[in-house]
């Protein structure tokens, strides 16, 4: 029997998928209906502007049931701040274009461009194995670390089970029982142990499958590599070089910094389908691998910088774009912690990012003129083509 992937990842593909679809902007009709309260309020794009089609996305978003959402795009006319929706139901306030969030999986190049700086120094090499540095800790029921390199990890070939696939986490992030687990603290170890109980998805190196186990056990290395915490080394070579100063690895902390709007998500055990506020939450489950706090004009400096080649040596930069076929969705690669593909005629690298309460897309030209970030405040529209047709409205105007 195949395994049914989890919710996150059925998502993540579902968006990969609408990214890369040649339907036209208008895509399939949009009959959710909004949240309550979930009045519109848009920063209007400015006629000539260059971003109409994006604005309308945005707006269809809210109409579809995202309660909210904010973007950035910067091109040849400049930056543009985008806004649909509101940040709390209750309030009604507007998101603001500044907003922290939740930015789920963005935070893979981070950690894929501090193990390549490590590799820079000889510290590390990429083809070092998962055992060298961590040893005994990934064994059992068919894993061995000794069979999983560095570059195995952050390529997403190491085979390793998925955690979140793992039963009891998949029902504590999909169900009502998250509010009985919201604050559950989780150690590094005991994720990895949660997903060594099962067997591996295929022998290392054999293929490509979205796996956030590799990117756990990837801040691990980092930390025997450098003997400090995972938060203080991409503090420490990424978030302070680059002045982002709305960035931060939150460790345990439940509560997002201000200004922050409320995150939302349904539970599949909920027969209503109510929206219901999943804001605060112990990051502690997706450290390594989901728990950056961030707004869209960090993300942005931080993927042009790393573009640009002003975080990585020439020999490190090449790694980083050395792709695998995902085998997924035609035409998408991965490479060192980055998505690539070609959208109307121009190639792309970032990442999605997708957890309990969030939608996060984050995409740079090859040539870093013309980049796209935006968040939803919610999870719910996952597996619905909304978060793609935003993309297709920036990168692809003409399509009608």
């Amino acid at each position: 029997m195949t395994k049914r992937p989890p919710r996150a990842v059925r998502a993540a593909r579902a968006a990969l998928a609408a990214l890369l679809t040649a339907a036209a902007l208008a895509g399939a009709a949009l009959t959710a209906p909004a949240p309550a309260g979930a009045a519109t309020h848009a920063l209007p794009a400015a006629r000539g502007s260059g971003h109409e089609h994006t604005q309308a996305a945005l707006d269809a978003a809210v109409k579809a049931g995202v309660p909210g959402v904010i973007a950035l795009a910067r091109g040849p006319r400049g930056t543009w701040h985008g806004t649909a929706g509101v940040a709390d139901l209750h309030t009604h306030r507007p998101r603001l274009p500044g907003e922290h969030f939740r930015a789920g999986s963005i935070v893979k190049p981070f950690i894929s461009t501090v193990i390549l700086q490590l590799e820079a120094e000889h510290r590390l090499t990429l083809d070092d194995t998962v055992e060298q540095w961590l040893p005994g800790l990934v064994r059992g029921h068919g894993n061995d670390g000794r069979k999983i390199t560095l570059r195995r990890l952050l390529n997403h070939t190491s085979g390793l089970y998925d955690y979140t696939s793992d039963p009891e986490i998949l029902r504590n992030l999909t169900t009502t029982a998250f509010f009985q687990h919201r604050y559950d603290s989780w150690t590094p170890e005991q994720i990895v142990r949660t997903a060594t109980a099962h067997a591996p998805d295929f022998p290392p190196g054999t293929r490509y499958s979205y796996s956030p186990t590799g990117y756990v056990l990837a801040a691990l290395v980092m930390e025997k590599a450098t003997g400090r915490s995972y938060e203080e080394e991409v503090e420490r070579r990424i978030i302070r070089p680059l002045g982002l100063r709305s960035t931060r690895l939150p460790g345990h902390e439940r509560t997002l910094p201000a200004p922050a709007g409320r995150s939302y998500s349904r539970f599949t055990d909920d027969p209503d389908h109510k929206m219901y506020d999943v804001t605060d939450l112990d990051p502690s489950l997706i450290r390594g691998t989901g728990d950056l706090v961030t707004s869209p004009a960090d993300l942005d400096r931080f993927l042009t910088a790393l573009l640009r080649g002003r975080l990585l040596p020439p020999a490190q930069q090449r790694e980083l774009k050395s792709t695998v076929p995902t085998g997924e969705d035609p035409g998408v690669e991965y490479g060192l912690g980055l998505f690539h593909f070609t959208l109307c005629g121009r190639e792309l690298w970032g990442h999605t990012g997708f957890f309990t309460g969030t939608q996060s897309v984050a995409y740079v030209s090859a040539d870093t003129r013309h980049s796209l970030v935006y968040n939803f405040n919610t999870d719910a529209l996952g597996d619905t083509s909304a978060a793609g047709d935003v993309i297709k409205a920036e990168f692809c105007p003409a399509v009608k």
